[in-house]
């Protein structure tokens, strides 16, 4: 099976864990950056305002893969904004893709992620892990916004959390 890992990570947390996914599957790993660096404000606006900023590589290449592997933070509760442009591109050309992400988690959950992905691409996901920052923190603290989002996840961390992904992702493509 032809697999591509798609990247965007603010933090670089979520790209560490995706390019252990890409390479204990052997897949192609596309790490995508915005033209423009990424601020707090700008995420803030994003958030608020709906926009998509610019990203390099554009997603036009992704009809050669089987299954897209999205990898991406959450942001005040809807996927990063980074990631909508190839989100939407599913919703006019569908194919198998999963969703994971490791945001802060600090206000709970994520709730609404499983609609958002339906609704920016128009059909469900082959698979969803949504692992939080929270998790990381020892348990005899309550872990603020500030915490989580300053928290980098170690090496070993991300290697566990893809050995948890791989099995799972291995599920459908046996």
């Amino acid at each position: 099976m032809n697999i591509a890992v798609v990247s965007y990570s603010y933090t670089g947390n979520n790209d560490m864990f995706a390019a252990c996914v890409a390479k204990g599957l052997s897949a192609t790993h596309i790490k995508i950056a915005t033209q423009k660096p990424m601020t707090m404000g700008s995420i803030i606006m994003d958030m608020i305002f709906a926009r998509t900023p610019k990203m390099q590589p554009c997603p036009n290449n992704l009809k050669q893969y089987d299954l897209i592997l999205f990898f991406a933070p959450i942001w005040m509760g809807h996927i990063a904004s980074p990631l909508r442009e190839y989100l939407h591109r599913l919703k006019s050309s569908p194919q198998a893709y999963g969703f994971f992400s490791i945001s802060g988690g600090a206000d709970g959950g994520n709730p609404k992620l499983f609609a958002e992905l339906l609704k920016r691409t128009g059909t469900k996901p082959a698979i969803v892990l949504d692992q939080h920052i929270r998790d990381f923190i020892p348990q005899n603290s309550k872990p603020t916004r500030n915490d989580t989002s300053a928290f980098k996840i170690s090496e070993a961390e991300a290697s566990k959390l893809s050995t948890i992904a791989i099995k799972e992702i291995n599920k459908l493509t046996t």
